[in-house]
């Protein structure tokens, strides 16, 4: 008789055991869900709800339920086109850039050669550098009295006491200069690491049949790392819409709001004009565009599909 005790009690152990098991995961994750709730879910939330709200701490006796007024107020906001027209050229032009440079250094690097590890580490390094902090050194470079500007004057080449950052026709070539030296080094990071999963024997295939290195390049590099460029350049795009501290450091949407993104757009909007509402809905809409672009994108590029 206690032997058949035991055995019942045992079952029902086991009985309360899986049903407690299937719980059990959703109950290590809970913490993390809380904090993404915290974190993200109730920011968004709150662009989403003062964007339909005039907010501004300057006129308390303003504020109120807006509607859509602030979304009227912004497609008929010629300065939110510009920087929004601006934003797509800073993207297209500096993780353009960013990728070929990128890929011809993680070609090189990913080489045999004497200091290839030195080398590595130099190519690496500018990722590791703050973005107000880069643009601290290229402030100084870019200075007409001590930058490489002072030398390109007394050749002749510019005038002196010049600055590319207060030239409008040359702040643009220059601020892209600036986010590439910190951007490559992404790519070429990336793309590196997916060099180095690429099977050696492919390409002592490839080289048994006389393939040449382009062609070795075009039929074996390049389709391996397709799915490497796509999630690498649709993050660097994100990140590059976003960009607000680089160019806020280095022209602050300057001259003539010729280097205003639309992040840089909204920030002035909400710290210096103190309008959180319109800031919101200008928020609001870059949302949608990333969201609705990086969708675009994946389905594009087939992100994650078959190769063949």
């Amino acid at each position: 008789m206690p032997v058949a005790t035991a055995e019942v009690s045992g079952i029902r152990r086991k009985r309360r055991r899986s049903n407690r098991g299937p719980r059990t995961p959703y109950a290590l994750i809970a913490p993390a869900v809380l904090l993404m709730l915290g974190f993200l879910v109730y920011p968004m939330a709150s662009i989403f709800y003062y964007s339909l709200q005039h907010y501004n701490v300057t006129k308390p006796w303003d504020n109120g339920f807006a509607g859509l007024d602030n979304f009227r107020q912004m497609f008929g906001d010629d300065l939110f086109w510009q920087s929004l027209g601006f934003s797509a050229k800073w993207v297209a032009a500096t993780v353009g850039f960013q990728l070929l440079l990128g890929l011809g250094l993680a070609l090189l690097v990913n080489e045999s050669f004497v200091g290839r590890a030195l080398s590595r580490a130099l190519v690496f390094s500018p990722w590791a550098v703050s973005g107000v902090l880069t643009t601290s050194i290229w402030v100084l470079l870019y200075n007409p009295t001590t930058g490489f500007t002072k030398y390109l004057a007394d050749l002749g080449l510019v005038q002196h006491g010049s600055s590319p950052l207060a030239d409008p026709s040359a702040v643009f070539p220059a601020a892209v200069l600036t986010e590439l030296w910190r951007g490559v080094p992404f790519f070429a990071i990336l793309l590196l690491a997916d060099l180095q999963s690429i099977p050696k024997d492919l390409y002592e295939a490839s080289s048994v049949d006389g393939a040449s290195r382009l062609r070795r390049f075009w039929h074996i590099t390049l389709p391996h790392l397709r799915d490497a460029i796509v999630l690498s350049t649709l993050l660097r795009a994100v990140w590059e819409f976003n960009n607000v501290d680089l160019l806020y450091t280095l022209t602050n949407g300057g001259p003539a709001n010729q280097t205003t993104t639309l992040p840089l757009y909204v920030a002035h909007k909400a710290t210096v004009a103190h309008e959180f509402g319109y800031g919101s809905a200008l928020t609001a809409a870059a949302f949608f565009i990333l969201l609705f672009c990086s969708i675009l994108y994946l389905r594009l590029s087939k992100f994650g599909g078959d190769r063949k």
